[in-house]
């Protein structure tokens, strides 16, 4: 059955109407989140077409602010549509602008209990959008579009080989695909961030993983990529137990015969993959054989050692 559209209010685009209404509402963005709002009328429809979701899928909208991507998701009829605000006073603010057109839940996305058959919208806080963005990847929704800052998406898309990719890449990769799309420059946000946005799309991957424990090559990277200038012939008999322990593994994971001059970058998300299975099938006597992978993973000695990765590093 076809959606059938509504007519939502128009939400306040110009930036001097989104610095009234916030003012009326007693809110003042937030800097330690990069908390800004929208004022590209356009961009909200660019973003809800590309959910392409089958008719009466369940919709979770991230952050809904002021109102300016529930109007677009309402003017396309997609519904059953719940709006996630943390802030109470935007959350009353988008009970009255939404006029029971769809359910506004007061809390904080970090904590929501999200379920795989819904898919998940949202223009997000740049400075706080990454472990969302993991902890949705890993649920794999039906389908994720966000408006992230522009180096967090091209993060996450990356290639290998460039300064980019990293430990995101991977992990984001473990789980599905992520696109990129429209970019968005800062003067189409207010307050207007130093930085630029990008809009991006996540395809959950189908089928089982990869990898049978996520944890495993979750702290595999970590460790990794904490020594990422260095070369793998380096780091990875660090980490794995030995030069001896390296070459086994390496050459289990089908890993180029070059490896050793290389650095983490170089090598794409299914060579990770499958390191992260082959320390697995070393650990099959252990009592418990993940544990038993991760207790042999060893962190990079102190002395000389880059930090460790974060997820936006």
């Amino acid at each position: 059955m076809t959606p059938t559209p509504v007519d939502p209010p128009a939400p306040p685009y110009r930036p001097e109407a989104v610095r009234a209404r916030l003012e009326e509402l007693g809110v003042r963005p937030s800097k330690g989140s990069g908390q800004s709002f929208l004022t590209d009328p356009f961009l909200p429809d660019i973003e809800v077409a590309l959910l392409e979701l089958a008719p009466g899928t369940p919709i979770v909208e991230v952050g809904g602010g002021l109102g300016a991507l529930t109007a677009a998701l309402l003017r396309r009829g997609l519904r059953p549509l719940r709006v996630i605000e943390r802030d109470p006073r935007l959350a009353r603010h988008l009970r009255e602008f939404v006029a029971g057109r769809a359910e506004v839940v007061e809390a904080d996305a970090l904590t929501f209990l999200f379920v795989p058959e819904e898919a998940v919208i949202g223009n997000l806080p740049f400075a706080t959008a990454t472990p969302l963005l993991m902890r949705l990847f890993a649920l794999r929704p039906r389908r994720v579009v966000a408006l992230v800052q522009r180096e967090v998406g091209e993060r996450l898309a990356a290639e290998p080989g460039g300064t980019a990719f990293g430990r995101p890449t991977i992990l984001a990769a473990l789980y599905g695909t992520v696109e990129l799309f429209a970019r968005v420059p800062s003067t189409s946000f207010e307050p207007e961030p130093a930085v630029e946005g990008i809009v991006l799309r996540f395809t959950p991957r189908e089928g089982p993983l990869p990898v049978g424990s996520p944890a495993i090559l979750e702290d595999l990277t970590r460790r990794l990529f904490a020594w990422r200038r260095k070369q793998l012939g380096n780091s990875l008999p660090a980490v794995v137990g030995g030069d001896a322990q390296a070459e086994r593994l390496a050459r289990e994971s089908g890993w180029p015969s070059d490896w050793k001059r290389l650095r983490p970058e170089a090598l794409g998300p299914p060579l990770f993959f499958a390191l992260a299975h082959a320390l697995e099938d070393r650990a099959a006597g252990a009592t418990s054989p993940r544990a038993g992978a991760a207790k042999r993973l060893r962190d990079p000695p102190s002395s000389g050692a880059e930090p460790s990765a974060s997820y936006i590093s």
